[in-house]
């Protein structure tokens, strides 16, 4: 469910693991890819340089030197290096920026030459060596303008005059385009790895506080209503032989416990079923105190209940009523009391809501699973509320919950 919100967005599908000129690291499993050798955009791009070549000797014939058998092993040599851009980004921006530094020192005539060198520095820059790029292109720039103006006179052809400034100005502002849209792409790449790390991240985070509220939700489900069976079947044991019509009592208290367990761990699995479907049944509120006070009182436990709730938000009345049945649970399991209290307030814009018993405490171990607390403390914290638990000073036990009448999503 999380997986499928993380792949609703982020850069095509294409370019989930990096863009397509590069391979390495499988973010979806963990270990290292095969790198897959770009024959096809190489074999491209020879065949673009070697025709756009010959396409230019005929555009500049007379200034320049046609491209003759060794401008086109100089063309291959130089196009064929980007078969490793993606293994060896470095050698490659430096051997194809060599290749044509040679090739325009040799006179031949000006063509897609550059292009080669334009895609060896952008799978450098991409792939993080941008100084390495930045310098390719600076020393065949440099080399460029040696040759143009001051070396141009001892190295073929003869003829070629000296180049202006304005030239290696337009040269120089195609470099500096160039690294732009390198600096641009390496830029985009690692948004995009981030933005997906940080996707994982909030689906994992997710995924976690969910399996935590459903924990929460089966723990006081199951805690409350095993409680009351595991007192009335020990009240329908003891008075099996001698007061059968009690005993069936018992029994009875029994059977609806386990009804109404059964139907809200069903609510649970259903939401779980069909994640974002509105629930079958109203989650449960303070309205169902009463409730709480019958399965109580059919576990021995007299409750009195004080205080009217206000009007609550569906989160916060959720919370407050399983905040009060964990309570009331821990009294049934732990408590020598067969008497608590329930004390409902609200002033401003909180909800207090306080349970005590009269202890003392049984120390009996009755199967509890001991997250009770860290269940209601992670319910009240959610919403921005507090929960204070501890004996009180005249015996028994007390707990306090604070809860904001608001959730904090809504404020």
């Amino acid at each position: 469910m999380d997986e499928q919100r993380v792949r609703g967005g982020g850069p095509p599908r294409s370019w989930r693991h990096g863009p397509p000129w590069r391979t390495g690291w499988d973010g979806r499993h963990g270990q290292e890819r095969t790198v897959r050798w770009p024959w096809r955009s190489t074999v491209l791009f020879t065949v673009f340089v070697l025709i756009g070549s010959n396409a230019a000797a005929h555009i500049q014939e007379g200034d320049r030197t046609a491209p003759d058998g060794f401008a086109r092993v100089l063309l291959v040599l130089g196009s064929g290096l980007l078969l490793w851009r993606t293994r060896y980004p470095v050698a490659v921006v430096f051997g194809t920026a060599a290749a044509a530094m040679v090739y325009l020192g040799a006179g031949y005539t000006y063509g897609p030459v550059f292009l080669t060198v334009a895609v060896a520095c952008f799978s450098a820059v991409v792939a993080g060596h941008r100084r390495a790029a930045w310098s390719a292109l600076g020393m065949l720039w440099a080399g460029h303008v040696l040759v143009a103006h001051w070396l141009y006179r001892w190295l073929p052809a003869s003829r070629d005059p000296s180049a202006s400034w304005a030239q290696e100005i337009v040269i120089a502002t195609w470099v500096v385009a160039i690294v732009a849209v390198s600096e641009l792409a390496r830029t985009k790449r690692e948004q995009w790895a981030r933005d997906r790390a940080e996707r994982a991240q909030a689906a994992r985070r997710r995924a976690d506080e969910e399996r935590l509220r459903i924990a929460r939700e089966l723990h006081d489900v199951l805690a409350h209503s095993i409680s009351v069976i595991n007192v009335q079947a020990g009240v329908g044991l003891a008075l099996l032989d001698t007061d059968p019509e009690q005993a069936r009592s018992a029994l009875t208290t029994i059977k609806t416990a386990s009804k109404e367990a059964l139907g809200e761990v069903r609510q649970v699995l259903d939401t779980l079923r069909a994640p974002g479907a509105a629930p079958r049944a109203p989650a449960p509120g303070l309205d169902r105190l009463p409730e709480l006070v019958e399965q109580a009182a059919g576990a021995g436990l007299s409750v009195a209940v004080e205080g009217r709730p206000p009007r609550l938000a569906p989160g916060t009345d959720l919370a407050a009523f399983r905040i009060v049945q964990e309570a009331l649970t821990n009294v049934v399991r732990h408590s020598g009391s067969r008497h608590a209290r329930v004390r409902v307030d609200h002033e401003g814009t909180a909800l207090r809501l306080r349970i005590d018993d009269d202890g003392p405490a049984t120390g009996a171990d009755v199967g509890g699973s001991g997250n009770g607390l860290a269940g209601m403390r992670e319910r009240a914290a959610a919403l921005g509320g507090t929960i204070e638990a501890g004996p009180r000073p005249d015996g028994g036990f007390e707990v306090l919950a604070v809860l904001p009448l608001k959730p904090k999503e809504d404020r």
